[in-house]
């Protein structure tokens, strides 16, 4: 059987995908991903299979991937962080590190991957550090499933959350997944101190004005929102209604939106996702404007899995 090579991430995680589709059906979710690295070479005619998924201590890292040269044969050991105490950052860290094989291991056969080294990638290796992180993405959270899953319920954390348990992921991870296909205007927020760390919007939320630039800025959260009372640990999974400008003044007088809240003690920052009604687009980003959108900062940071997880 002669490898094909590979398509992209998203092509190869949905390859994946079908398959387990068609072997599994409804017993396939949560994605078996370390059986599924162990297994992927024979099922696909490569003679460089991943032979050993280990879990050990890297200090610095969430995951490595490194290829050794045996006989007339490479074979390729997948390692996670087993000081990390999060089963669905542990299942996308392997997820990514398979990504990585699938991917990229004919240009090189080393990969060590850690959060903080991400600000200061060169482009090359942010590309694939961001490749690795949306075949993850796509493979434990197809979006025909995820959006069979949600069918016309009412978005909740709640209803998030249920999803995230399906999938084995984190209900961070679980939101911006969401937030990639959703049609509603809808931004999640995650701050710590009364200031804002990072956002992300959904596509419709960011053709209309609605998003955070916070790359060099300190961004306090408004007042009068969820988010911004300390005072008692509040968790609100369904969401209250409250004025819409409270947290983007230029929204119309008007309009209410819903916020929801989590607080994660194990990370001292809350969780706040906000859902507006619909609205016509209006396209903020001005020429010549240096800052990017919020969607762009957040690939830098981090990717769409390797957030602080609750």
């Amino acid at each position: 059987m002669t490898p094909i090579p590979p398509k992209g991430p998203i092509a190869e995680a949905n390859r994946l995908s079908m398959l387990l589709n068609l072997s599994l059906g409804n017993e396939r979710f949560p994605v078996k991903v370390e059986q599924l690295a162990r297994d992927y070479a024979g099922q696909f005619g490569h003679d460089d299979p991943i032979t050993h998924v280990i879990g050990d201590d890297l200090p610095g890292f969430e995951g490595a991937l490194y290829g050794t040269d045996k006989e007339e044969r490479r074979e390729w050991v997948l390692i996670y962080n087993s000081a990390v105490q999060v089963p669905g950052r542990i299942r996308f860290t392997m997820a990514h590190e398979l990504g990585h094989y699938i991917l990229h291991r004919h240009a090189r056969k080393t990969f060590e991957c850690s959060q903080d080294d991400m600000l200061r990638w060169e482009s090359a290796e942010k590309r694939i550090e961001a490749e690795a992180d949306v075949f993850a993405s796509y493979l434990l959270m197809p979006i025909d499933d995820f959006r069979g899953r949600i069918g016309d319920d009412l978005v909740n954390l709640d209803v998030l959350d249920d999803c995230a348990r399906r999938y084995g992921v984190s209900l961070t991870a679980a939101v911006l997944k969401w937030l990639e296909f959703t049609l509603q205007r809808a931004v999640l927020v995650v701050s710590t101190g009364g200031h804002i760390l990072w956002a992300r919007s959904s596509q419709s939320a960011l053709k209309s004005g609605v998003f955070f630039r916070t790359r060099g800025r300190v961004v306090p959260l408004p007042e009068g929102s969820l988010a911004a009372c300390d005072d008692i640990v509040v968790q609100e999974r369904q969401g209250i209604e409250l004025a819409a400008q409270t947290w983007f003044p230029r929204e119309p007088k008007e309009m209410a939106l819903r916020e929801m809240k989590i607080v994660s003690d194990r990370y001292e920052q809350t969780m706040s996702l906000l859902i507006l009604p619909k609205a016509e687009p209006r396209y903020w980003q001005q020429e010549g404007d240096d800052d990017g959108d919020e969607r762009e900062l957040l690939d830098d940071y981090i990717g769409s899995g390797h957030l602080p997880k609750r």
